[in-house]
């Protein structure tokens, strides 16, 4: 049956909620809506020769926001944001009137003294107008950019190579899955359960001795991984879900804490200020004690012991088609195979199970680009019988290069004029 959506809008936006009791009211307002946001203005990027060339078009790009980041033959690099910016930076911003940002003030970064340039999902800029430009009212929230765990990885990763770089270290670097951001959080975990903590506790002792003996990475036959991740994303939550309480805030429905949460997460959890502590607990050390008990129940819900629960029983890719959901019998022809795979969010291999993963990864010289590597998580072909529908695949998945230039030609479309 049809089913009424009513909506409601003002000049200041669509209405999203009414706080009568507060006399507070919520609205929207969507920056794609401005017809002055869309254009072809991406097609000038063809005819661009220099990094100066193509960050001077930025302002003017139409198109969903994205990070740039451009080479020349000069040896110049940038970064910028492709798509319009309003120069309004207050709440107000998408809803049209203010004028765009120009070449003088659209954000960018033009060779940088390290010599290197990486974004990762991540905050790039660091002058406060242009984050302000970028994030507008929720600068200083973090403005929705990813941890910068990821970023900071593959930073020092560049930063460690010497000498002539070639694609193949771009590929070590995007296959590395050490478990950096989490080594903290095992070092935590360890102090917490000391003998005291232990005694009469034989799963604490259990998942003390697996996390003492991880590989510090997240491959997938390691348990100790998972196990800290499982504590870090459990501890997180309910550190979030406490702070809301003590404010008199409901917690939504399944919302995760903001990526940017992770610092003052980490403050809380070291420097333990008691007036932030929820009352029924008498310490930091007893609430952060009990989110390693949840843990555990939580682990055992779908593991049938501590020491079975690898992270790649975990960190399953999924890439199914769209009507395999509908039509369950042809998963087999449609979908790609259900695989454990290495790599986590915040890590240069990223591989959130069946939420985020590497869409490609390629490296090209220009020049050189026999050397060059290109990885896609499926073929180029639409029919499921094809040998090309998955066809690259498996490479992507084991991180085994496949050449970035095409080789012999097997087959020839011929399209004739009738």
């Amino acid at each position: 049956a049809a089913v009424t959506l009513e909506v409601k809008s003002t000049p200041a936006g669509v209405l999203l909620r009414a706080d009568e009791a507060q006399h507070s009211c919520w609205f929207g307002a969507w920056l794609a809506q401005n017809p002055a946001a869309t254009n072809l203005g991406l097609m000038a990027l063809e005819r661009a020769t220099s990094v100066a060339e193509a960050l001077s078009l930025a302002p003017a790009v139409g198109i969903p926001h994205q990070n740039v980041v451009i080479g020349d033959e000069q040896g110049h690099i940038g970064w910028t944001i492709y798509g319009r910016i309003p120069e309004d930076t207050g709440p107000t911003r998408a809803r049209g009137g203010a004028p765009w940002t120009t070449v003088a003030d659209h954000p960018r970064i033009v060779d940088p003294p390290l010599g290197r340039i990486w974004t990762a999902n991540a905050r790039v800029a660091s002058d406060d107008h242009q984050l302000r430009l970028i994030g507008g009212d929720v600068a200083a929230l973090g403005a929705q950019y990813d941890l910068g765990a990821r970023a900071g990885q593959i930073r020092d990763d560049l930063l460690a190579l010497q000498g002539n770089i070639t694609p193949a270290d771009m590929l070590r670097i995007q296959l590395d899955d050490r478990a950096v951001f989490l080594a903290r959080w095992r070092t935590l975990l360890l102090g917490l359960l000391d003998e005291q903590a232990l005694h009469d506790h034989p799963r604490r002792a259990q998942l003390r001795r697996l996390i003492e003996g991880w590989n510090a990475r997240a491959s997938v036959d390691s348990v100790g991984y998972r196990l800290v991740r499982a504590y870090h994303e459990r501890t997180r939550q309910a550190v979030w879900d406490m702070l809301l309480a003590g404010l008199g805030l409901e917690a939504e429905q399944g919302a995760a804490p903001p990526a940017q949460f992770e610092g003052p997460l980490w403050q809380l959890v070291t420097a333990q200020p008691l007036h932030l502590l929820a009352k029924s607990y008498p310490g930091w050390p007893q609430f952060l004690r009990a989110q390693v008990d949840a843990t555990i129940a939580e682990l055992l819900a779908s593991c049938p012991e501590l020491a079975h629960c690898t992270w790649g029983a975990h960190n399953l890719v999924q890439i199914r088609h769209p009507l395999s959901r509908v039509l369950p019998w042809l998963a087999s022809f449609l979908d790609m195979p259900t695989l454990e795979l290495p790599g986590d969010h915040d890590m240069p291999r990223v591989q959130d199970g069946v939420i985020f993963s590497a869409s490609e990864r390629f490296a090209v010289s220009p020049g050189h680009e026999e050397q060059g590597y290109l990885h896609l998580p499926g073929g180029q072909s639409g029919h499921p019988l094809s040998p090309y529908y998955r066809a690259g695949f498996m490479q992507w998945a084991r991180g085994e290069p496949l050449p970035f230039l095409p080789g012999p030609a097997e087959h020839t479309l011929i399209l004739s004029p009738n």
